[in-house]
């Protein structure tokens, strides 16, 4: 095309023409933003949309959002041909995923009845049933089939011509041979696109360049976590009998999923350990293109594939394809605006799952481009939750290794990722270790799950959905900080130091709390968005009127940076991230004021160092902030200490801690004591949906502080509304084996009202106990609703008796806190 017919502005600009850029495209310009340019470098589908597989699954996922995506994408591509005239080759021919050992039968019935929650309809089939729907599988070794009639296999050329038909018909222009050579900025958000052909002018850019995203957004400051990896399928020969109606076979055992492909069987590969492609970075000019098959290393997997259909191993290979696909270090598609720059939105990294959530994914982003924050829990694919650091050549090519072979992984709840480990790690590491820590991955830091004691072992053979041989471990270190004192190594925490003469009222502007009151005082708050929904959960440590401590989690550690430098604007107001500065050490329990008393000058009397109170104190040769505040429902304190002080202030503990019990504890005991108190954590159990009331945090937000607060109309037309029938509540197995996790289905009477968002085991409590968001089905939602019902938990498909509660169940006066 000339410089001529490029356009010289547009509302949005979207960079990929591929099935996830031109369903943004698409869902933009049906939604009436017709003012839309999509550019892509070659031509539409060059990437990495040409060959793919075209799996339809709505089945697999505990995410919410993830399921939703499946079910609205598979229900757009059935009606998508009557809109737009283009076919998409959706057939709805079934899926199959097949159970072959004990713990992926417990993976899948756990699935199964949360996908059922959802709307998918999932049926539990027998080897036999399996059998004949798919003749020519062995399933002499099969336990379950998992079967869903509805899904099936599209052609992935054709979806996205018939989204680019869709959009071009709505209004939008897509224009191909024009390749992005940059974004162009200024003061921090997005003024248009740098092409060959010229510059155009937009306010909104998305960046849909697939494997080619990352390197695109480092020209501009952009952190794109991704990494292109080898990916397999082979096609053999036809095969006499083998039916283009049988459904999709998968086999994540024997590494492979199974359909028809022109008379001949398919069969796609996701083997545990990959390559990964081009670190250095893919070529600009790399379109339709395949890569040579590394035969002598994908050999055993794909016998081991090809044995599920036996009949495979005797049949000729048509072909042996290997195409790059991008896949992210979590396994989970990155998504939302980019911290570094306003307005500059990002769909890449699918991981595979490009077709199958494309619809779904495009729907997403413009709803979120267009109203400014999204209408779905984006909290686990939001890019933010990412860090630079993700980007390093080394980084991805160490880690990518491990993340494809995840797909078809068991997906145990304890398991943490093995590769690209040691990234970050505390102060305190080497001493931790030596006291017997299994470390897990946290944002790329090494933390203390749990301790091994004297003759205990750290070495994690095998995973299991049931008591592994730590849960004495994890007990034991519950029970310390219950009737003891615990000492717990939390510095991966988000830490930020506010300061400025403007700080406190740009800080009260966006908590819902009040935090700009007396100094040394810490602020349990959440901060909201203009519809009165979580985008934090955090605390607020007022030091003096121009100098303020913020502390978050983990995940949340670049959400909140930004939210905060995005709402002070010009204001006298300065973040830096003192994370990395300050070790955080934690010690609580019954005993913990007894502990630091040894050590200190200070007086920690209750009356001297109420609950609340934030004060820096002396602790051996370091001066430490000393806060009095718990996530854990016990008498206790944080300590942040500098960096070059921690193991010092650590050693002192230690050497006073033997006089009072103390006793290390890690993230699991976090986990369960936060649990027995119902303590929320935002990313987990609470999100980006939730309504600051529906999720019990009323307490936390002040309605009637000078000045208000950003979300406050919105609190104020919930409460207006009257009794919630929506809330999140506390539930408890009254069965002491079964474990919860997350995802397990609620039943109130017989009737599923929800489900678990995380869970734990309540050691004090007696049983498994978790947060659950549940619907009142209009009913409103109080303690006397709860009382009057059966509370049943699905287990794996048993229904194990529970009780429901407004109010935690361990401790609800706060008594042990405040004592």
């Amino acid at each position: 095309m000339t410089p001529a017919a490029l356009p010289d502005r547009a509302r949005v600009v979207v960079i990929g023409g591929g099935i996830i850029g031109c369903s943004v495209a698409y869902h933009l310009a049906k939604a009436g933003w017709t003012d839309v340019v999509l550019l892509e470098r070659d031509r539409l589908t060059s990437g990495t949309t040409w060959h793919a597989a075209g799996l339809i699954v709505t089945y697999g996922s505990t995410s919410e959002t993830s399921t939703e995506m499946r079910k609205y994408t598979r229900d757009l591509y059935a009606r998508l041909e009557a809109e737009t005239e283009v076919a998409t080759g959706f057939k709805p021919v079934g899926f199959i995923e097949l159970a072959t050992s004990r713990d992926r039968l417990e993976e899948f019935r756990r699935v199964s009845a949360f996908n059922r929650h959802c709307g998918v309809d999932v049926h539990e089939l027998s080897p036999r049933e399996v059998a004949d729907r798919f003749p020519l599988a062995r399933t002499d070794d099969v336990l379950a089939g998992f079967y869903v009639p509805g899904d099936g296999r599209a052609n992935p050329v054709d979806v996205t011509m018939s989204l680019a038909r869709g959009a071009r018909m709505h209004g939008a222009t897509l224009l191909e041979n024009v390749a992005v050579q940059r974004v162009l900025h200024r003061r921090g958000r997005v003024t248009g696109v740098r092409t060959a052909l010229g510059d155009i002018e937009a306010e909104y850019v998305v960046n849909c360049a697939g494997m080619w995203a990352r390197q695109l957004g480092e020209r501009d400051g952009v952190s794109i976590p991704l990494q292109s990896a080898e990916h397999y399928y082979l096609i053999t020969e036809a095969i006499a009998g083998l039916s283009s109606d049988w459904p999709v076979i998968e086999d994540p055992a024997s590494y492979g999923y199974f359909r028809e492909e022109v008379g001949g069987l398919m069969i796609g590969l996701f083997e545990p350990v990959c390559a990964p492609w081009r670190v250095e970075g893919v070529p600009e000019d790399f379109s339709f293109g395949d890569l040579a098959p590394d035969w002598e290393r994908m050999a055993p997997y794909l016998e081991t594939a090809m044995r599920r259909v036996p009949i495979a191993l005797d049949t000729g290979v048509k072909k042996f394809f290997c195409g790059p696909e991008s896949f992210t270090p979590d396994l989970r598609p990155i998504v939302g605006e980019a911290p570094e720059l306003r307005n500059y939105f990002v769909a890449a990294g699918l991981n595979s799952i490009g077709i199958i959530t494309g619809g779904g994914l495009g729907r997403v982003l413009a709803h979120w481009i267009m109203h400014g924050r999204p209408d779905v829990d984006v909290t686990g694919m939001n890019i933010d939750r990412l860090q630079r650091y993700q980007c390093n050549p080394e980084y991805r090519r160490t880690r990518t290794v491990e993340s494809l072979g995840m797909v078809y992984q068991c997906h145990y709840p304890t398991r943490t990722m093995q590769t690209a480990r040691d990234a970050k790690r505390s102060a305190l590491h080497d001493r931790l270790a030596a006291a017997g820590a299994y470390f897990r991955d946290v944002s790329g830091w090494e933390g203390a799950d749990w301790y091994a004691p004297p003759g205990g072992t750290t070495a994690v053979t095998e995973y299991s959905w049931g008591r592994q041989h730590w849960f004495p471990y994890w007990q034991a270190e519950h029970e310390a900080a219950r009737n003891d004192v615990i000492l717990m190594d939390m510095s991966f925490m988000a830490k930020f130091l506010v300061q400025g003469r403007d700080a406190g009222r740009m800080l009260d502007r966006i908590s819902a709390n009040a935090v700009d009151g007396d100094c040394g005082v810490i602020t349990y708050t959440q901060w909201l968005d203009e519809g009165g929904t979580v985008e934090a959960d955090l605390t607020v440590t007022k030091l003096d009127d121009e100098r303020f401590w913020v502390v978050a989690s983990d995940t949340a550690h670049r959400h909140v940076e930004t939210w905060m430098r995005r709402h002070f604007g010009d204001a006298h107001a300065f973040v830096t991230d003192v994370t990395s500065g300050f070790a955080q050490i934690n010690v609580q329990g019954p005993r913990s004021r007894a502990l630091l008393q040894s050590l200190t000058h200070a007086d920690l009397s209750n009356e001297a160092f109420a609950f609340r109170t934030a004060r820096e104190i002396d602790l051996g040769f370091a001066r430490v902030l000393c806060v009095r505040i718990t996530y854990l429902g016990e008498l206790g304190y944080e300590l942040y200490v500098p960096t070059e002080q921690a193991v010092h202030v650590y050693e002192r503990l230690l050497a006073a801690g033997g006089a009072f019990g103390l006793r290390h504890a890690g993230l699991k005991a976090l986990a369960s004591l936060r649990m027995e108190k119902g303590y929320r954590d935002w990313g987990h159990d609470i999100d980006n949906t939730d309504s600051v009331l529906e999720v019990g945090l009323g307490f936390a937000v002040d309605l009637k502080k000078p000045g208000g607060f950003i979300g406050r109309d919105a609190v104020l037309a919930k409460k207006a509304a009257g009794p919630l029938p929506r809330r999140l509540v506390q539930v408890r197995l009254l069965e002491p084996e079964p474990l919860l996790y997350h995802a397990e289905i609620v039943h109130r009477d017989g009737v599923e009202v929800g489900y678990v968002r995380a869970a734990s085991y309540g050691f004090s409590l007696g049983g498994a106990v978790g947060l659950a968001m549940v619907d009142g089905r209009g009913a409103p939602i109080d303690q006397a609703w709860i009382d009057a019902g059966r509370w049943e938990v699905d287990v794996a498909g048993t229904k194990v008796p529970a009780v429901a509660s407004l109010r935690p169940m361990f401790d609800p006066g706060n008594l042990r806190i405040k004592g």
